[in-house]
C-alpha cells in the first residue's frame, strides 16, 4: 500500500509561540514528526510514501530528501492553499489503488495504526476513517457513526456523536476522483471532501485510534509525547 504525508502547512501558531524549528521537525519522542510517521509507515509494509512540504522551509525539504536515501520517498516541495490541494498533488503519486494519508502534525499510537491498517488491508468497505474520543481540536468535525462503525454523516456540530475525525485517512484510488471533483467545485475543506466520499455513495467506516492528537501549539507536544508511548 502506498502512504502520503501532508507537511506543507506554515505551523504559524508553533512559531508565535517560541518554536524554532518547522513543524515536521517537531521532535516527539526524539524524532522529528515527520521522519516518525515515515518510520511507522514502513513498518506497516509501504511501498511507496509520498511527502508534501512547502517551499518557505528548505530545512525540511533537506531533511526528507536524506530520509529518501533509505526509504521510498517521493517528494513534492511546493506550497499550498489548503491540506486539500496537497493531497491533491500528491494524488499522482498515490497510484490506482489503497492508500493511506494523513497530515505531518497528527500523533497517534503506532500499535494500533498497525492495528487499523491490518483492519483496511482485510475490509470490503471503500474506506476506514480513523476517528478518536478525545477531543482537543478548536474546530473539530464530529463523526457520525452506527452501531457498526460505518459512517452516517460529518458534522459540525457534535449532536449525539461520540467521536471526532482523527485525520488519518485509509481510502480506495477513487476517492481522489472525488477530491478533484470537490476542487473543480470550489470545495477547499477536507471535510467537504469527507462527505463527498458519503454523498458519491462510498461506504466508509470509522476505526477508533484512541487518544490522537494534532501538534498545533507547543503545549500540545507533551501530550503527543504521552501517547506516541503506547
Amino acid at each position: 500500500m502506498r502512504f502520503g504525508i501532508i507537511a506543507a502547512g506554515e505551523g504559524s501558531r508553533l512559531a508565535l509561540e517560541g518554536s524554532g524549528q518547522p513543524k515536521p521537525l517537531v521532535r516527539i519522542g526524539g524524532v522529528p514528526m515527520i521522519e516518525r510517521l515515515a518510520r511507522i509507515f514502513m513498518n506497516c509494509g509501504a511501498q511507496s510514501i509520498a511527502v508534501i512540504v512547502n517551499d518557505r522551509n528548505p530545512e525540511t525539504a533537506a531533511y526528507v530528501r536524506q530520509m529518501a536515501a533509505n526509504m521510498p520517498i517521493d517528494l513534492v516541495v511546493k506550497s499550498t492553499p489548503t491540506p486539500m490541494h496537497s493531497l491533491m498533488e500528491l494524488a499522482p503519486y498515490l497510484g490506482r489503488d489503497r492508500f493511506c494519508v494523513t497530515t505531518v502534525d497528527t500523533v497517534f499510537s503506532e500499535a494500533v495504526f498497525a492495528d487499523m491498517m491490518h483492519a483496511f488491508e482485510s475490509s470490503s468497505d471503500d474506506g476506514l476513517m480513523g476517528v478518536t474520543s478525545f477531543i482537543d481540536d478548536e474546530k473539530p468535525l464530529y463523526v457520525d457513526t452506527g452501531s457498526d462503525m460505518q459512517i452516517r454523516a460529518f458534522l459540525d456540530e457534535k449532536g449525539g456523536c461520540r467521536y471526532v475525525s482523527a485525520g488519518v485517512y485509509a481510502l480506495g484510488a477513487q476517492a481522489l476522483d472525488v477530491l478533484a471533483s470537490c476542487l473543480e467545485s470550489g470545495q477547499t475543506r477536507m471535510r467537504y471532501f469527507q462527505r463527498c466520499l458519503l454523498e458519491q455513495g462510498m461506504r466508509l467506516k470509522a476505526f477508533d485510534m484512541g487518544r490522537v492528537i494534532d501538534v498545533d501549539h507547543v503545549a500540545d507536544i507533551e501530550k503527543a509525547q504521552e501517547i506516541a508511548q503506547k
